[in-house]
């Protein structure tokens, strides 16, 4: 009887695709949902409850809206695309964009230039992607898995034009990497708090996420993402911001997790400037070749005046900590603007460590960073692990003193379960959870030197803090237990 009920449901899929035709909104302005188009054109999209099949290509014209607001499933025909030139909003708690035959993926999405997007909740599966031409993008809360090369080629959401929003996604085992920029269009995107993982299973030569040149006045943000890698796709990286075919790149890469990729965070191309800060970025060294890959942080940057900016990344495990190459500019700390308090652990290959390997012929100023962790180290241990003039005097020279090592000499390790303040960055106020019965407070240097120290009052959640921009850390303690958090003062 099974068999039978297959059979027949299989026989009027067939049918139904045999008669299928596209559908184009009329473009008076009207806002449509999946019913009304069904109800407009039956052979393009037919229904049963909350699953919907569409058997034919469906268009938004520019005036139109398609609106999807309660929960359901579109199961969509092998090579098919949902274009849209008005507006598509998707709004409701669950909606899934899938295809009906797992084997024969659909061609995807395309949003052109003026339409407006904004995807929420949603899960988008076995199809060609979702090609970005448009500016107000938005995709939050959605989830986005095996999916193909299609209608969009470069990644999972290609992305054009810009200031797109790309927030608290999860995109995991996809054929192409997860977000990306074409090479000759400026996008500045925020792509903040997504899990990504195990993309570009097609193991071609590009990071999970791999943008182009940015716009000359909105920065590219990359913040609070975790990018996990796949052994078995040794060609793809985690993050790389390059400017290959003019204009300029602006970017902002902060606390990020990037682990178990190719390379970690790569920055190349001419008028380049990035701040990378807060990154945990370890173990990117699927490839296991040292000549062409397993950077923590390459910088490969030219023909400008601009100096990279990195401080309070926790760097570990990789072929190479950071590589400086070619005429990049780097700045690891100094006594003005940069903290430092860059950690380096165990980075190296063929049996030797290298936690910066300076091939340019420029100084790096590298001060108050920890070269070796956990270890109290001194000038020539550091000078070991770094590779600059004192190796090859054709290079620049790498100002590391004085530098430290643990995260605060002196402080007990972290003992408190969940502990958390906010916001960090800070600009005048700290807020906690003060669950622990929190009674003291103390923040210390870069150098371990304590600031000040504040009792705190039973009931008391909030801390003023009226310090210089910088790196600080924060001792928060009660009689039996202590927990030291980094902050960062704008």
């Amino acid at each position: 009887m099974k068999k039978i009920t297959f059979s027949i449901l299989f026989t009027l899929l067939l049918i139904a695709s045999s008669y299928a035709q596209d559908f184009t909104t009329p473009n008076t302005g009207l806002v449509y949902t999946l019913d009304d188009i069904a109800t407009a054109s039956p052979t393009t999209i037919t229904v049963s409850g909350t699953d919907y099949t569409m058997f034919g290509n469906l268009t938004i014209a520019e005036n139109d809206t398609l609106l999807v607001d309660s929960d359901l499933t579109l199961s969509i025909d092998a090579d098919l695309r949902i274009t849209i030139f008005g507006t598509f909003t998707v709004n409701a708690d669950a909606v899934t964009f899938t295809a009906i035959d797992e084997d024969a993926p659909y061609e995807g999405f395309r949003f052109e230039e003026n339409s407006v997007v904004n995807i929420q909740n949603s899960t988008i599966t076995y199809g060609g992607g979702l090609r970005v031409l448009n500016e107000d993008f938005t995709l939050n809360n959605c989830t986005l898995s095996h999916n193909v090369s299609g209608i969009s080629t470069g990644s999972v959401v290609s992305l054009s034009r810009g200031t797109p929003q790309i927030t608290n996604n999860i995109f995991t085992f996809n054929q192409t990497p997860a977000v990306s920029s074409a090479a000759n269009r400026q996008v500045s995107a925020y792509i903040f708090n997504n899990y990504i993982e195990a993309n570009n299973i097609a193991n071609s030569n590009r990071p999970q996420i791999n943008m182009g040149t940015t716009r000359a006045t909105d920065t590219l943000r990359i913040i609070q993402n975790t990018i996990i890698g796949d052994p078995a796709n040794t060609r793809a990286g985690g993050i790389a911001v390059s400017n290959l075919t003019g204009g300029q790149v602006l970017a902002i890469i902060d606390d990020n997790i990037i682990q178990g990729n190719r390379y970690g965070i790569t920055v190349v191309g001419a008028n380049a400037f990035a701040y990378i800060r807060n990154n945990i970025i370890e173990d990117n060294d699927i490839e296991g070749d040292p000549l062409i890959g397993g950077s923590g942080i390459s910088i490969n940057t030219n023909n400008g005046p601009h100096t990279i900016v990195a401080s309070g990344n926790e760097i570990r495990r990789n072929l190479w900590g950071i590589t400086v190459i070619g005429e990049a500019m780097l700045n690891l700390g100094d006594d003005e603007e940069n903290p430092g308090g860059n950690i380096f652990s165990e980075n190296g290959n063929g049996g030797e460590i290298f936690a910066l390997y300076n091939n340019t012929p420029h100084t790096i100023m590298a001060k108050h960073n920890c070269w070796i962790e956990d270890q109290e180290s001194t000038p020539e241990d550091v000078e070991d692990v770094i590779f600059h003039s004192v190796d090859d005097p054709n290079l620049g020279e790498v100002i590391f003193e004085p530098f430290l090592c643990g995260i605060v000499v002196g402080i007990e390790e972290n003992t408190f379960a969940d502990f958390s303040f906010y916001p960090n960055p800070v600009k005048d106020e700290i807020h906690f959870n003060n669950n622990y019965s929190i009674e003291k407070v103390e923040i210390y240097g870069i150098q371990g030197n304590l600031i000040s120290s504040k009792k705190i009052n039973d009931g008391l959640q909030a801390l003023t803090i009226n310090l210089p921009g910088g790196l600080y850390f924060v001792k928060f303690s009660n009689d039996f237990q202590t927990v030291t958090k980094k902050m960062i003062v704008e």
